[in-house]
């Protein structure tokens, strides 16, 4: 090709539309294919070849991936980050569209006619299904702990043990957070092993202690971390606040929502009520993990501390929006009226096992693959519970797992399964039934 062939932006955008099945905007269509012609441009004075169609329509591709989109998750990772953590139910759902498609009472008060509280609704609820004394929600967890440090701390100190200032996803570093609440840390005790009298020896400096659940690791062996019934003991004698994070959202340990006694893979989580039960002044959860509900970030125990945090010019920074408030609320009806079972995420944690052997077994026999039905482990994750795996089968696929698992990404919609031992597997118990079908079709439609 030479300069006097290329085809103009227009020709070229429209080109691109017509081969798409779902085009995206034509502004965007018309600037990645300005930018394939300048380059194209520079690559034949170079005496190079190159072709403004082909680089264009990999570049539309490119940013059509992502798009947001429906994905079949099949990894078997009930809380997958990377796709969205927690589906919420159907009626959250149905309560978010009601606050998106029209107005609602979010701050008007029905009973007097005049603007009403934000989230009074919600903060009965988790009072009431945690026995606390306040609540607050913001729009997730790694806000509701800056605003507390803000609010509560400010320019003061934090006492953290040093084995709790983790990483989570995306490299992002607690301290960090912390820090840009304008809050002093001050790390006690070592990494593997913090004691009371770490504790004790800074706590007249502290302005708040904090302890932190690192709820995506697990040290074990020659360990040692104090319980939150000992730091709440310590801290109400010197009339400093205690925080407790413990991140994943168990509300009760105890779990009454579950037929019998609560999954042996809970066993390291800390429950909400339970740490409040244990003397914490504050108790920091996430709506979109165990909770089942949508992304949030809760505070709940003493009322004079929420009281402050609700005061705090971040509080407004970072609130809840409409639908999410309406999401959350229909999601914590559930608990309170004990249908919490009713939530994707305990729907999925408690499925038969041997339904979802059957389930996979039919996939194999209709889809005609070559594989079969092993035993593995789907997780909780997005730092649920570290190390725990619930029993579960899965269908090992022969072939190539990097192939294999790059074609079923490319259908539609796409189907997400894990890599594991040298095979690509579909592990179902993330998977609604009603998809079971379209992964068959899809398999079928590969091999």
């Amino acid at each position: 090709m030479d300069l006097r062939n290329l085809p103009s932006v227009d020709v070229l955008s429209n080109r691109l539309a017509a081969t798409s099945t779902r085009p995206l905007p034509l502004p965007l269509i018309k600037a990645l294919a300005r930018e394939a012609i300048d380059h194209t441009r520079t690559e034949i004075k170079k005496g190079s070849e190159s072709d403004p169609y082909l680089r264009a329509r990999s570049s539309v591709e490119r940013l059509a991936a992502c798009r947001p989109t429906r994905i079949i998750n099949a990894t078997g990772v009930l809380l997958h980050t990377n796709l969205g953590r927690a589906p919420i139910s159907r009626l959250a759902a149905e309560s978010a569209a009601d606050q998106h498609t029209g107005y609602g009472n979010l701050e008007f008060d029905l009973s007097t006619g005049v603007r009403g509280g934000r989230g009074a609704y919600i903060a009965n609820l988790l009072t009431s299904l945690t026995g606390t004394e306040a609540a607050f929600v913001v729009n997730n967890n790694a806000a509701a702990l800056l605003v507390s440090l803000a609010a509560l701390a400010g320019s003061g100190n934090a006492l953290v043990s040093r084995g709790e200032l983790i990483e989570i996803g995306g490299s992002f570093r607690l301290p960090d957070l912390m820090k840009s609440s304008g809050t002093r840390l001050i790390e006690v005790g070592t990494t593997n092993r913090t004691r009371l009298a770490d504790y004790q020896q800074k706590i007249n400096e502290a302005a708040v202690v904090l302890k932190v659940h690192p709820s995506n690791y697990r040290i074990e062996g020659f360990a040692e971390e104090v319980s939150y019934k000992e730091l709440a003991g310590m801290t109400k004698k010197f009339g400093v606040p205690m925080i407790a994070d413990v991140g994943s959202g168990l509300l009760d340990s105890r779990t009454p929502w579950l037929d019998g006694p609560p999954p042996t893979w809970l066993a390291q989580e800390p429950g909400v009520r339970q740490t409040l039960e244990a003397g914490a002044d504050l108790v920091l959860f996430s709506g979109d993990k165990m909770l089942g509900g949508p992304q949030a970030g809760i505070i709940v125990g003493r009322h004079d501390l929420i009281a402050q945090i609700k005061k705090h010019p971040i509080s407004r920074a970072v609130r809840m929006d409409g639908s999410s408030a309406a999401a959350l609320a229909a999601t914590l009806e559930d608990y309170a009226s004990g249908a919490a079972i009713q939530t994707p995420f305990w729907q999925m944690a408690t499925l038969d096992y041997g339904n979802l052997v059957s389930r996979h077994e039919w996939i194999l026999s209709k889809s005609g693959v070559s594989g079969s039905v092993v035993e593995a482990k789907s997780v909780p994750g997005a730092g649920s519970a570290p190390g725990e795996g619930i029993p579960s089968p899965a269908l090992s696929i022969a072939g190539d797992p990097d192939t294999v698992w790059k074609n079923l990404i490319g259908v539609s919609p796409p189907i997400v399964g894990r890599r594991r031992e040298g095979t690509l597997q579909i592990d179902l118990r993330t998977v609604d039934p009603d998809d079971d079908e379209i992964i068959t079709a899809a398999l079928r439609q590969l091999f």
